[in-house]
């Protein structure tokens, strides 16, 4: 396929933002149909080089050398975004010129000689167990669906989902006689994750007496399990949002978020005893090594297991 678009398209410049907008929408469709990446991996994509192209200001792509992207780099950094995102970008940038080069646009990618940022590993921020509580309690009854919001908390602590994977968790997806649920990650990958009892007690609640009369009203019945007034999937965004307004109310610090939640169970976890290869599983991370991090949250954990296994502890 890639040699047949070779054979028909003629190297052209991208240079003009009609023409930008050509191949930006032909990218898109190249990470969705043959890199088959998930769609918020898509849509940052996108949302990179839209960037690149205010850098570019109407210059030719196949133009610049490595100094010059270099420098679009270094500009990144002045834009106060964080390292991770600028490390993204730059990730972006090369796909996206290694793309041209499929394609023909770009004889030389000059991008490739750009060297990948290290980051640095930062531990994660981790809600105490009072904390925990007075965030799960937050939701009250003069709160509108005020049973819906504290089973989305108690689902987000007690399978560590992403706010994506919570907003697509639909009704079959939810086991709670069998006390699990099954999780769609990055990449479509399910895993199966169990319940405990107080987050099967409260989404039993919430189906009863909140989503049942609203599926009453609707015309066709929603898939999804959370879901807004209307019968309308609730969206990653609003999972956000009422989770700063019960973080808020439960004295939680301000820069906390749903992930602060996947953060404290994997924590919680490996403090309780959890196996690493389990939390890695109930997390679905594809490597290890992105589990790891938790491990230096705990630091007695680790001390725990050198008493308990090194032969002069």
């Amino acid at each position: 396929m890639a040699n047949l678009r070779r054979r028909l398209l003629k190297p052209v410049s991208i240079q003009g933002t009609a023409t930008n907008g050509r191949w930006l929408d032909a990218f898109v469709d190249y990470l969705r149909g043959e890199c088959h990446l998930a769609d918020n991996t898509v849509a940052a994509y996108k949302r990179d080089i839209k960037r690149l192209y205010h850098w570019l200001a109407g210059r030719n792509i196949a133009a610049l050398k490595v100094r010059d992207l270099a420098e679009y780099a270094a500009w990144l950094h002045r834009q106060d975004l964080a390292a991770a995102s600028v490390a993204r970008h730059v990730v972006s940038l090369k796909i996206f010129c290694r793309y041209l080069q499929l394609e023909g646009i770009l004889r030389e990618n000059a991008a490739e000689l750009l060297g990948s940022q290290k980051l640095w590993q930062r531990v994660p921020y981790v809600l105490t167990s009072d904390q925990i509580e007075r965030l799960l309690d937050a939701p009250k009854r003069f709160d509108k669906l005020w049973r819906r919001d504290r089973a989305m908390l108690e689902l987000l602590y007690a399978t560590g989902c992403r706010a994506s994977e919570l907003s697509h968790l639909m009704v079959h997806d939810v086991h709670l006689d069998e006390g699990f649920c099954k999780c769609r990650g990055k990449g479509e990958k399910e895993r199966i994750v169990p319940l405990g009892k107080r987050a099967i007690a409260a989404v039993r609640e919430y189906l009863e007496h909140e989503r049942a009369p609203i599926v009453a009203k609707s015309v066709r019945a929603p898939d999804w399990m959370l879901i807004s007034r209307r019968g309308k999937r609730m969206r990653r965004e609003r999972i956000w949002e009422l989770f700063k307004q019960y973080a808020l109310r439960a004295g939680v610090p301000a820069d906390m978020s749903p992930h602060t939640l996947r953060h404290s169970f994997a924590t919680h976890m490996l403090t309780g005893g959890a196996d690493l290869r389990q939390v890695q599983e109930l997390l679905g991370h594809a490597s290890i090594a992105t589990t790891q991090i938790y491990t230096h949250v705990d630091p007695t954990r680790l001390k725990a297991v050198h008493r308990q296994f090194h032969p002069r502890a």
